[in-house]
């Protein structure tokens, strides 16, 4: 796979763009989960957000978790980014089934609902995460993101998530950029970067054209000669593994590992953002562990 995600910033060093064009990411996603057309979007987009803002991490190790609990019936979603441009997540209700808006485009946040709260945990690698909550704009994503960073880190920024749904329900593409505005960006830059937003194509149609991250980023950042900072890989990965499964279960304890064994004598656990299941004989474990 070919890098799919960059990092752009203007001349000055007042603006700083990133891109991804994560199809990939939201087709590995529907095939996992078996998402409805909306909740693809939803999850897809999340997925977008999550990829960008790990990446944006100092560390590869970093992660950022994306919580988001409206009251519409798909339910939770769950999208974790690392530092490495890795990134996976889930959702409560796969299938959902909405009317279209009436502009004909999928309800996301209907689905999602308006009514809820964003999540955004951080674990930088300190011993305790850091974590900012607002409350839901449109459950839309996009808004909500924006709206995280205005409200929680003070940080204006400009964001843009699309997924396409074809209507077999695979995946046509899906991507995303952030945009933010740092210390040294001046009134006319901030105006030169609002008509150029405001005048492009959605990301769905730029992806569509098969245009590239770079030339998404080169319209964002039309007359502030960006420059490429780096560029990774995003995929979706888990990094689920029997080693972490029974971590877990060794941190329940013995006193309760004993009960769970009066009960049944294997486990079976599965991991929700791939599906996977690994398989515990709990007598062996409590002997090797205890």
């Amino acid at each position: 796979m070919k890098e799919n995600m960059l990092r752009a910033i203007s001349a000055n060093g007042g603006i700083v763009f990133c891109g991804v064009d994560s199809t990939q990411i939201v087709r590995k996603a529907e095939q996992l989960h078996k998402t409805s057309a909306v909740t693809t979007a939803a999850l897809g987009r999340l997925l977008t957000a999550a990829s960008m803002m790990g990446m944006m991490q100092k560390n590869t190790e970093d992660t950022v978790t994306l919580r988001v609990k409206g009251n519409g019936p798909a339910g939770m979603l769950i999208a974790v980014g690392k530092g490495d441009g890795t990134v996976k997540g889930y959702l409560e209700n796969p299938i959902v089934e909405l009317p279209l808006r009436p502009d004909g485009h999928l309800n996301v946040g209907a689905a999602v609902g308006r009514n809820g709260i964003l999540s955004v945990v951080r674990d930088l690698g300190y011993r305790e995460p850091t974590i900012g909550q607002v409350p839901l704009v449109s459950g839309e994503i996009a808004e909500d993101i924006t709206s995280y960073y205005a409200q929680s880190e003070q940080i204006p920024t400009a964001c843009a998530l699309g997924v396409l749904v074809n209507p077999d329900l695979s995946v046509a593409c899906a991507g995303g950029y952030l945009v933010q505005l740092l210390p040294g960006a001046t009134e006319e830059e901030i105006t030169r970067l609002e008509k150029n937003i405001a005048g492009m194509e959605s990301v769905t149609n730029l992806l569509a054209r098969h245009c590239t991250v770079e030339q998404i980023m080169e319209q964002v950042m039309e007359g502030f000669e960006p420059q490429l900072l780096d560029t990774a890989q995003a995929e979706y990965h888990c990094d689920c593994s029997m080693e972490r499964t029974r971590r877990i279960l060794k941190s329940l304890g013995k006193e309760e590992l004993n009960r769970l064994c009066q009960e049944e004598e294997e486990i079976t656990a599965r991991c929700e953002f791939c599906d996977k299941t690994y398989k515990v004989h709990l007598p062996t474990f409590i002997r090797e562990c205890f």
